[in-house]
């Protein structure tokens, strides 16, 4: 009878401790949430910002070419 009382006591503490790290882990993860959701990523860019992509000149490139470009430079 003891040993079923004491094996009850243990999974108890065993339940209560799994759901303290569920709550803690599920308010952590509202938490960083909450941070990036008011984050603007597409605002304008402050500062010096160069423009990296340059749009094609020459109207001869068809988009194979393009293609067969980007697998060759390894992207």
């Amino acid at each position: 009878m003891f040993s079923y009382l004491k094996l009850f006591l243990q999974s108890l503490k065993v339940f209560i401790l799994f759901t303290g790290c569920t709550i803690l882990f599920y308010y952590g993860i509202m938490w960083v949430n909450e941070e990036y959701q008011n984050y603007h990523r597409y605002d304008a860019p402050k500062g010096s910002a160069l423009k990296v992509s340059n749009p094609v000149q020459d109207g001869n490139s068809s988009m194979l070419d393009r293609l067969i470009l980007f697998y060759l430079s390894g992207e």
